[in-house]
């Protein structure tokens, strides 16, 4: 199979997408020829079979109104090129989160008989969103209470969330310090992060021994919301019971995952983030309100959504339990993410579509 791949960014080094390019080699595994096209380009090594196309957004530095219009129309043009250049190189087209580029490219595709795939998983959808799962073969998503996975019908398909488990496991030569609650990932409104210090909150009162340990950076347009966070928890930071630190590169993340005993995560049930996976890869205890994962974790992971009281009653039972039984839960969880949610498991069920 020869597909071409369409996604945001290929950059080994973003904390947030830098986990595609993975997925870019495992796809190289089992294709002849894959073809990818980036809104930016960024670091990569990967193998002879793939080839990295940039529509040019790490080439251009413009700021003004007409800049910014004249950007997005040289991106079009672009995305038209390489498309038409490389038709004989591909059969199928992987979309990857971005709905505009089925738009963009569907009736080309459709003409030129080339299978078009969807994968796409947020709570809300627009009108780019509703055209594109009309317009492909088949639509993948991960939660079924994404907007995709209402809308698509018969040709939508549950995926596992592909997790990188040679990468992300168990070190045993990292210690975990007791009582340590690790929250990682874009900080915004979506990602509910109140609701976790609000809980952290409830757990000083009561005189609870934890480390709060917050991962991430938040987009411009979401720095009041960061500092209402940094705000709301600027008490528990003078006692030393929450910190807050910059992302890294998501091949990094392992080391951190490995550090801390629990991950906690209050996105709601419309996404399925891929740290809870990548967390439980490594043998940590979850706490979270995706509803999505009721058949797969416990009822003690899973907490009310939005409601920090029965947060906090999750994470304290939790982290009270023995060091022998943490293992032990941790090493069963992972085994159910490497059996179903492994990077290899979710590549073979794609290309199967």
């Amino acid at each position: 199979m020869k597909i071409l791949i369409l996604t945001q960014k290929v950059d080994v080094n973003d904390p947030i997408l830098g986990f595609f390019h993975r997925w870019i080699e495992e796809f190289s595994k089992h294709c002849e020829r894959v073809t990818v096209i980036c809104l930016q380009g960024g670091e990569h090594n990967l193998p002879k079979n793939v080839k990295v196309l940039s529509l040019g957004k790490n080439n251009l530095e413009l700021s003004t109104l007409n800049f910014k219009l004249f950007q997005k129309f040289k991106y079009v043009l672009n995305f038209w090129k390489y498309i038409w250049q490389e038709r004989h190189n591909y059969d199928s087209v992987f979309v990857h989160m971005n709905s505009e580029y089925v738009v963009l490219g569907g009736v080309l595709w459709k003409v030129w008989r080339k299978k078009i795939m969807l994968w796409n998983n947020h709570l809300v959808g627009n009108f780019a969103t509703r055209l594109a799962v009309r317009i492909v073969d088949k639509s993948f998503y991960t939660s079924p209470f994404s907007f995709n996975a209402k809308m698509s019908g018969p040709k939508g398909r549950r995926m596992p969330v592909g997790i990188d488990t040679d990468t992300f496991k168990r070190d045993a030569r990292v210690i975990r310090a007791g009582g340590s609650v690790l929250s990682l990932g874009r900080i915004s409104p979506v990602k509910n992060l109140e609701v976790i210090v609000k809980a952290a909150i409830l757990m000083d009162e009561d005189g609870e021994r934890f480390i709060l340990n917050i991962v991430g950076d938040s987009l411009i347009k979401d720095k009041d919301y960061f500092n209402k966070i940094q705000k709301m928890a600027s008490e528990l930071e003078v006692k030393s019971e929450i910190f807050f630190n910059r992302a890294v590169s998501n091949h990094l993340t392992p080391q951190i995952y490995n550090q801390n005993e629990m991950f906690v995560n209050a996105t709601n049930s419309g996404s399925l983030d891929k740290t809870i996976m990548e967390a439980l890869a490594c043998e940590m205890m979850v706490v979270v309100s995706n509803r999505s994962l009721e058949e797969f974790l416990p009822p003690e992971m899973i907490f009310e959504e939005g409601d920090p009281t029965n947060l906090k009653e999750k994470m304290s039972a939790l982290l009270r339990k023995s060091h022998e039984e943490k293992e032990k839960l941790g090493r069963t969880l992972r085994e159910k993410v490497v059996k179903g949610h492994s990077l290899g498991v979710l590549i073979n069920k794609i290309l199967a579509e």
